[in-house]
């Protein structure tokens, strides 16, 4: 039987919204009007679909954000505690959910389920919404019966991955925002002011300097063929996007990334924090250390990292322990991250000394986002005012020598 998605209005005049899962139409409005509402609109995914087919839409807008699948995970944790059926609880969440992608995804999921697949099985059907740490813990939660708290910790885990995340983008906003309205107002210079002066120039015959005659050329460019801006910049985007779907452009873009004095520290912490907070997690539900760092290895961000721990997992495969195994990577990982490991390893808690390990490289983070803003205010004030020297001495180079031939 379809799911249908419909909104509704009590006899007070309340509006309601949800989801049902009926034969049809009539069977809703009665299964309705037993809860006293009166059936206004409704529609199942199959009507949504076809209606969507006519939709212009890019395929790289078509994501599920990070605080989607937190509150997606979250909810869900709190209507399997409170009994409601797994099938029941997607279609909830999907009437909720504004993203189409996620809807298909959950609602396709409850379907799997009906059908009498597991959960885990059915996540791993989409895994650029549920990556395989999700589906893993999910699947560990279904066989030991522990389902509600495998979520909790999964909540939890995208959650601080989430608040770092958070924290390094608002770091990150600052420079961004002065970079761009350094470039707009440069742009807008050029298109405007400079032509004026360059006219100047050429009816008074003055000389001109080679860096004056750069900024000219470039301001006629812009104004005569200004659409290729645009296309540039397109370009440009789509471009990055195509090297770091490449193994060796992301390798090479996260190379130079470690080598950058302020921002390499950074990523090492963010990248030491996600390895042993998700490795926590994976060891608490129960999943075996290779498998664990397999999926860690899939989790995080920068290639060298996922490498260090793809080799580190192989080693331990043989018999080594993850202290040893990660030592060769002592430039990436910090030596306390292989201590408290070797720690862990000793006293058989290693799940709670690496969720401890967490929290520190996580306010480690936070404290390193909160400098950064300190850090590069200098360093954009030194690019801010080369800029600005540069353009006012090639303009104002050739107007000294107007007035001295005027002399």
């Amino acid at each position: 039987m379809p799911f249908y998605f419909y909104k509704a209005q009590s006899f007070t005049g309340e509006e309601k919204q949800g989801s049902l899962e009926v034969k049809d139409k009539s069977e809703l409005a009665r299964a309705l009007h037993q809860q006293g509402l009166v059936l206004i609109s409704a529609y199942t995914e199959e009507d949504h679909t076809q209606k969507r087919r006519f939709e212009i839409s890019l395929p790289f807008f078509r994501g599920v954000s990070l605080t989607e699948k937190m509150m997606f995970t979250r909810n869900l944790r709190v209507m399997v505690s409170a009994g409601v059926s797994l099938p029941r609880s997607l279609a909830i969440l999907a009437a909720q959910t504004k993203n189409k992608k996620f809807k298909t995804a959950l609602l396709k999921t409850g379907e799997e389920i009906t059908k009498g697949k597991g959960f885990a099985e059915a996540l791993a059907k989409y895994p650029s919404i549920f990556p395989e740490l999700f589906s893993s813990m999910i699947k560990v939660g279904e066989e030991s019966g522990t389902l509600e708290d495998v979520l909790k910790n999964l909540a939890y885990q995208l959650e601080r991955e989430h608040d770092v995340k958070s924290k390094i983008k608002s770091a990150m906003m600052y420079p961004a925002v002065v970079i761009a309205a350094m470039i707009g107002i440069g742009t807008l210079m050029l298109i405007m002011v400079v032509p004026k002066l360059a006219e100047t120039f050429v009816e008074l015959g003055v000389p001109l300097p080679l860096t004056t005659q750069f900024v000219i050329k470039l301001a006629n460019f812009l104004v005569a063929k200004w659409f290729f801006l645009p296309i540039f910049i397109f370009f440009l985007f789509f471009l990055s996007r195509v090297i770091l779907k490449t193994k060796k452009g992301k390798k090479v873009l996260d190379g130079i990334a470690l080598k950058i004095p302020i921002v390499s520290p950074i990523i090492k912490k963010q990248n030491s924090a996600q390895t042993v907070r998700t490795l926590s997690s994976l060891i608490t539900s129960g999943i075996p250390i290779v498998q664990a760092l397999k999926i860690v290895s899939g989790a995080l961000g920068n290639i060298y990292f996922q490498e260090a721990v793809e080799n580190a997992m192989d080693e331990v495969r043989k018999g080594k322990k993850l202290s040893e195994a990660l030592k060769p990577y002592h430039s990436l990982y910090p030596v306390i991250v292989l201590q408290m490991i070797e720690v862990g390893e000793e006293t058989g808690q290693t799940s709670d000394i690496l969720a401890k390990l967490a929290d520190f490289f996580e306010e480690e983070v936070t404290l390193a986002t909160k400098n950064l803003a300190s850090l590069v205010e200098p360093l954009l004030m030194l690019l801010i005012g080369g800029a600005v020297g540069f353009f006012a001495i090639s303009m104002i180079q050739p107007m000294y020598s107007m007035l001295g031939a005027i002399k």
